[in-house]
């Protein structure tokens, strides 16, 4: 039987490039969207109407799929992941791989840090082969400080000098791409960082190098860091909120953490924030 790989949150920033590295490799995809006419993929992958947040819209993508990568939108779980679980079981789904976030379960990081428990829990009780992703803080967040630059100001760090082991989004999604195709990845939990802990001052420093030209920073307040993760980051009142104590995490170096887990599931090291930078220097270009 030939696999059939659906992929969820398969038009966001890990989703896409899940996609793309397998269409690559010559995979079966399928990519689940609210909009498949508007959905941007690789020829050759199928596009299918889904939502998440409403697990029985994903029963009929879900028909001859072997393997899943479950992606789901940030904020609290409702029972979704769990749902989506049973619904791949029932399915004949033979491998689970889900992208979690690093900190789940730690009481210190706040109430974001339980938005994955539960699927974590559902997708280890689920009876399949599964793989749980715990990825840092990625390095294109930086891309929400577009704006500011585009607008001669200041960029905004709402962690201050708080390090976390930021992580270029292909390593995260070619480590996904292994645990989909590969049984060798089955029943780990993968803490996924760059090779070095790196502040909001850090990156914006590494990336004026690479510019050429000042990035400063400016410190947020907590309700101006509300505001940001609102309007730039598309987060609902609650999210925010949510969000704000795993911020205060990182600020006091909750979150300054490096791990060797890239290097042991793909035999290469991380890729380097500044690598990040340099090869996405264009996206920066101000007109």
């Amino acid at each position: 039987m030939d696999r059939m790989i659906l992929v969820t949150g398969a038009t966001g920033t890990i989703g896409s490039e899940v996609v793309r590295q397998l269409a690559g490799r010559g995979a079966k995809v399928r990519a689940l969207t609210r909009d498949p006419a508007r959905a941007q993929i690789p020829a050759g992958v199928e596009a299918v109407r889904g939502d998440y947040t409403d697990p029985v819209s994903v029963d009929p993508a879900l028909a001859g799929a072997t393997a899943v990568f479950l992606l789901r939108p940030p904020g609290p779980d409702e029972g979704q992941d769990a749902a989506l679980v049973a619904s791949a079981r029932a399915a004949g789904v033979e491998r689970l791989v889900k992208l979690s976030a690093i900190a789940t379960g730690d009481a210190d990081a706040g109430p974001s840090s339980m938005w994955h428990v539960d699927g974590e829990r559902a997708v280890r009780d689920s009876g399949l082969a599964w793989t749980v992703l715990r990825p840092s803080s990625f390095a294109s967040n930086v891309l929400t400080w577009l704006p500011a630059l585009r607008a001669g100001e200041a960029v905004p760090n709402m962690t201050g000098d708080g390090a976390s082991g930021v992580i270029d989004p292909r390593d995260i999604a070619e480590v996904a791409v292994r645990a989909l195709l590969d049984a060798g990845h089955a029943g780990r939990t993968y803490t996924l960082t760059g090779p070095e802990a790196i502040s909001v001052p850090g990156q914006a420093g590494v990336l004026a190098e690479v510019l050429g030209r000042p990035v400063p920073t400016r410190d947020l307040s907590p309700d101006e860091t509300r505001d940001f993760l609102r309007t730039a980051w598309g987060m609902d009142a609650r999210q925010a909120d949510g969000a704000l104590n795993g911020l205060a995490f990182v600020r006091a170096g909750g979150n300054a953490v490096v791990t060797e887990d890239v290097s042991e599931a793909l035999g290469r090291p991380a890729r380097s924030f500044r690598t990040w930078a340099e090869d996405n220097k264009g996206l920066f270009e101000v007109g």
